[in-house]
């Protein structure tokens, strides 16, 4: 008799094999701190504009009511004569110009706040989800998405589009062309976050 499909062996085989594959071809970051941090500051952004997009911030009731978008800022503070560098996601609704616990996003795959965990003041704990310092080596970060003003950020509105700074003007601050960089210094190299305008896609490049 002729046979017109596979069997359920078969089939069950070549998931397998396709699986084994795939694993195979990944590559891996485990080994890696900096690529480690750079993958998961690039997923926290990408997080933020989700965030703006479906928690619309718009009130026409309030003047201001752009301050309160959410946004990602990487803050350092010095604990135990080391300087921590960290960042952290939150929507600013007490337009404070820090980030309260309450405000605070959650990683929704570890239930971590990412963020200080506190209350206005940066004590960042070693384990925290976005010690940059403690858990990755970074030394420093730096590039043109995070240096200006004492409050400088990168936000996003109910498009997705992102902007530098939430506190001055409703529209003054797009990100220009060519987008806006973070960079993750670490003792083994950098990795260079680019921001893109208009569409906020995130990109990682390894110099």
């Amino acid at each position: 008799m002729k046979r017109l499909a596979f069997t359920l062996l078969e089939l069950v085989f070549v998931i397998i094999v396709i699986g084994i594959l795939a694993v195979l071809a990944m590559p891996n970051f485990s080994s890696n701190p900096l690529q480690q941090a750079a993958m998961q500051v690039a997923e926290h952004i990408r997080y933020t504009q989700h965030l703006a997009m479906v928690d619309d911030k718009f009130d026409q009731t309030d003047p201001t009511w752009w301050q309160k978008r959410w946004q990602m800022r990487f803050p350092h503070t010095t604990i135990n004569g080391i300087k921590v560098y960290y960042y952290e996601v939150f929507s600013d609704d007490n337009k404070a110009g820090n980030s309260n616990l309450n405000e605070e996003a959650v990683d929704p795959l570890t239930g971590q706040t990412i963020g200080d965990g506190v209350t206005a003041v940066a004590t960042i704990p070693d384990t925290s989800l976005v010690n940059l310092t403690k858990r990755f080596g970074v030394t420093s970060v730096t590039g043109t998405c995070v240096l200006g003003g004492a409050y400088r950020t990168i936000a996003f509105d109910n498009l997705g589009r992102p902007y530098l700074d939430v506190y001055t003007d409703i529209y003054s601050n797009v990100v220009p062309a060519g987008g806006c960089t973070i960079v993750l210094n670490h003792p083994d190299g950098t990795a260079t976050i680019t921001v893109q305008e208009e569409t906020g896609l995130v990109s990682i490049s390894y110099p």
